[in-house]
């Protein structure tokens, strides 16, 4: 296969799992849903911590950056935060609880009821991330998990799911992204116009 035949393939394949989202109506309702929670978390005076790993740390970050800057209007920020930004916090609970207390430690110092909790997973089954949600459920937070197909053992736990109907991590990570900006959308328009 050439390089232009690998580009227009990996193009044709992000654009079937962003069709086979859109065409099931099981998942936008779920972001939907989704939406609604942040909206009314915000509404409320209360936040969004986002988490997950490696590529989907980086877009937990920029999911937060979207809602404490701005997505497309100008107007207040709101408290999102990514809680893998905080070197010093996450590799001293590494050290000292263990890398699968990482986030939970620090939704349990930060999380409240009300709150929400936007985990990423291509898999579904990061210990780390099985930890942050058995905590924020603990203390009464609503949790979103945006995973692959399976969802892995987050599947099985009491949360909104939103599985991409893939089980490529690039796809997966690429529609993550889209479904993000999605909710960022609703809620400057619910909050804002």
């Amino acid at each position: 296969m050439s390089r232009v035949e690998k580009i227009n393939s990996a193009l044709r394949e992000s654009i079937r799992v962003k069709e086979a989202i859109a065409g099931n109506e099981i998942l936008t309702l779920r972001i939907e849903q989704a939406a609604f929670l942040f909206i009314e978390a915000f509404r409320e005076g209360r936040k969004v911590l986002f988490c997950g790993n490696g590529g989907s740390a980086a877009d937990a970050q920029h999911l937060a950056a979207e809602l404490s800057g701005r997505f497309r209007l100008e107007r207040r920020p709101l408290h999102a935060v990514a809680l893998s930004v905080n070197s010093s916090a996450v590799t001293a609970i590494g050290n000292d609880y263990g890398f699968d207390k990482i986030f939970a430690r620090q939704v349990e110092g930060a999380g409240k009821e009300g709150d929400v909790l936007l985990v990423l997973s291509t898999s579904g089954n990061s210990e780390n991330i099985l930890r942050a949600v058995e905590t924020a459920l603990s203390k009464g937070m609503h949790v979103i998990a945006l995973t692959g197909e399976s969802g892995g053992r987050l599947a099985s736990m009491d949360l909104l799911l939103i599985n991409v109907p893939s089980s490529d991590t690039a796809r997966i990570q690429e529609a993550h992204i889209t479904i993000g900006h999605i909710i960022c959308e609703l809620c400057e328009t619910a909050l804002f116009r």
